[in-house]
């Protein structure tokens, strides 16, 4: 049955890189198609707050990291090891470059359509890794910039359901600012990347 996903608006989002991560967790991700949707709810983000010299908009705006720069809730889609297409989101007020990286979320709808995008893949690893993910929803750089918030297309949204508990650790794979709290997750999700032995973090207020 096709849940009713409420389109999330710009105001509804967080203005803080960290808040906003944490917020993300248990919203959802569509993607409209012809033949239907694919949709799935978001269970790990990370932050990558302004002044992070890990982040995509530390060096100041580019023309390949512009979307950064947008007003929060716009995609920034990125290519990185010259294969795999990080999907984030700006997050702060416009010309401020921050970013929200979404790292994994469970599929709930058009898993059919996500198969044939990663054909032989098991339902737990579709979209279980940042690259995964964007692979899943055919996600790639003709979506940089969209608005998330345009409820059509690629948007992101909410339904009316329980809160489930979101857990905070350290982020994944970065050489510096490795410490800082800034990776949420959903607790108990099995559809969350990375080592096991991470998801020992508290829980996110």
């Amino acid at each position: 049955m096709t849940m009713t996903i409420l389109p999330l608006r710009r105001d509804d989002l967080p203005l803080d890189t960290a808040e906003l991560a944490r917020f993300m967790v248990g919203k959802y991700l569509v993607r409209d198609l012809a033949r239907g949707r694919m949709a799935g709810r978001f269970v790990e983000v990370e932050a990558y707050p302004v002044g992070d010299s890990t982040s995509y908009a530390f060096i100041g705006r580019r023309p390949y990291n512009a979307a950064m720069f947008l007003e929060r809730g716009h995609a920034h889609v990125r290519l990185t090891y010259g294969s795999a297409w990080m999907f984030n989101m700006s997050s702060e007020a416009v010309d401020v470059g921050a970013g929200i990286l979404f790292r994994a979320l469970e599929p709930l709808e058009g898993i059919g359509a996500m198969e044939a995008l990663r054909p032989g893949v098991p339902l737990r690893d579709l979209a279980r890794g940042p690259g995964r993910l964007s692979q899943a929803f055919g996600i790639a750089a003709a979506f940089d910039g969209v608005d998330l918030c345009g409820g059509r297309g690629l948007w992101i949204g909410r339904v009316e359901e329980p809160r489930r508990p979101v857990g905070v650790t350290t982020r994944i794979g970065l050489s510096r600012e490795m410490d800082r709290p800034l990776r949420f997750y959903e607790l108990g999700s099995r559809f969350v990347s990375g080592p096991r032995k991470l998801l020992d973090g508290g829980v996110a207020p």
